[in-house]
């Protein structure tokens, strides 16, 4: 293992390394050692930027719900565009194609991780809230531009949308959901707002 070269970006690299083991070894796969081999870095590098292991995991899962912020600014620009079933079907995809799932695997495992992700950021559960409140502000848009029905509870459509998402998702760690299986579960949940016809 290399010591003592400098690698560009250093937090940056080690969080997709992070993210590789996740998405393909899982949460239990996950330790200082297996990021730094992944990253080809020495594993003094982790410990120079992190105090310990779970601060570099906070750091991890709170630089992914920034990656959702950015994605709902994205989002929220869309409304009045396109359709809104494929809007959402490609902000769903979007979501849980990325390390969405494994996140809440590793926050579920983790006690310590979710006791400091506690004291920084909102109840819920990391990513799944924002990527809720993310679904809920777009909608919101959409009912204002009279796109769905002045009475769709937003709130609760972006809540049905992301426990759904994250059921169609969860355990299909290589063979994601065909784009039509999304796009399905986005017509049922919000077929009975929709003002404008659903795409096919």
């Amino acid at each position: 293992m290399p010591t003592g070269v400098a690698i560009r970006d250093p937090r940056e690299q080690l969080f997709d390394a992070a993210e590789r083991i996740l998405l393909r070894d899982g949460p239990n796969a996950l330790t200082s050692r297996a990021v730094t081999t992944e990253a080809g870095c020495a594993k003094g590098v982790l410990h120079r930027h992190f105090d310990d292991f779970d601060a570099f995991l906070t750091g991890l899962v709170l630089d992914r719900i920034g990656r959702i912020e950015q994605q709902s600014a994205a989002l929220r620009a869309s409304a009045g565009t396109g359709t809104v079933t494929a809007n959402l079907t490609d902000a769903l995809s979007a979501v849980f194609e990325s390390v969405a799932v494994a996140i809440v695997s590793l926050v579920t495992f983790r006690d310590e991780l979710r006791t400091r992700l506690r004291q920084v950021r909102p109840p819920g559960v990391p990513v799944l809230t924002e990527a809720t409140a993310m679904l809920a502000t777009y909608l919101t848009a959409e009912r204002d531009l009279g796109r769905i029905t002045p009475d769709a509870d937003v709130e609760t459509l972006a809540l049905t949308l992301i426990g759904s998402g994250h059921l169609l998702f969860a355990d299909r760690k290589d063979t994601p959901p065909a784009p039509a299986a999304t796009h399905r579960v986005v017509t049922t949940v919000i077929g009975s707002v929709l003002r404008e016809p659903a795409d096919q």
